[in-house]
């Protein structure tokens, strides 16, 4: 027993110093920032642009690694089949690359200089300075933390459950949306809510392939070279509170979401 408490005193204080680390800088950033330019930076066009084109492309960054990444892993969940670890190992592949060579890697192959790169600009899709780009380089940096969501969601759901459902006359599809789904949406939307929190944060890879238009990310690291800390610290601050402020908002509806499904 005296064994167990010393075990849960260490726990408790090393959770304690974890949260230490996580929160103080966080809330010391908060609570030293000049309020004047805090008000001052709420006014500012070019955050607000910043702040709106980070959060636009984000959501579109997440509805199409929702769209990719689900069938994925939901195959990757259900299937069987040789070189199946070497996929899931690529899946993973740019969560261990430093996000500078994301973004270099994605220049090489989207720009002239590769096919890839020649062929969307013969179509009109261009990536180096663009939305598109940006997008392009959220989605490298964030699809793997979906796809890994998504699986263990499917992972977690009996494969007999589904076999019943076969049994009794549904096709596959109306398994997958009438079984499945229903059972994994939690895990699925924790895996968008990481991946937009993820593309949302991204700079590595975006400042490479799309400086502009300016993500808030770049503009903070743009008012850090320029003028330093104490302007770049109000931008940082509006990008806590809002992405703080959405999180909670999406944890709140899986939360009311999760009730609905027990009631």
């Amino acid at each position: 027993m005296r064994r167990l408490e010393r075990i849960y005193w260490v726990s408790l204080g090393s959770g304690l110093v974890a949260l230490f680390f996580i929160l103080f800088p966080i809330l010391h950033t908060c609570f030293t920032t000049n309020p004047a330019l805090l008000w001052q930076t709420l006014r500012d066009r070019e955050v607000i642009t910043s702040i709106l084109t980070s959060f636009s492309t984000a959501l579109a960054t997440t509805l199409i690694a929702t769209a990719c990444g689900v069938p994925l892993a939901y195959f990757l969940a259900r299937q069987e089949f040789r070189g199946k670890r070497l996929v899931e190992a690529a899946v993973n592949i740019p969560v261990v690359i430093p996000h500078t060579v994301a973004g270099i890697v994605l220049l090489a192959v989207l720009s002239k200089n590769c096919w890839l790169g020649r062929l969307f600009s013969a179509l009109g899709i261009e990536f180096v300075g663009t939305y598109a780009g940006i997008i392009i380089a959220m989605l490298f940096v964030s699809l793997p933390l979906l796809i890994n969501a998504a699986r263990d969601a499917f992972l977690a759901v009996p494969p007999r459950i589904e076999k019943v459902a076969r049994t009794l006359g549904a096709t596959p599809a109306a398994v997958f949306f009438s079984v499945t789904l229903p059972l994994t949406w939690r895990g699925i939307l924790t895996g968008m809510i990481l991946t937009w929190a993820r593309a949302l944060s991204e700079f590595g890879a975006v400042i490479i392939l799309a400086y502009h238009p300016l993500v808030a990310p770049t503009l903070i690291y743009e008012r850090l070279e320029s003028f330093g800390l104490t302007y770049a610290q109000p931008v940082a601050v509006v990008l806590i509170l809002l992405a703080l402020l959405l999180f909670l908002l999406l944890q709140l509806i899986a939360v009311k979401g999760e009730g609905h499904v027990k009631g």
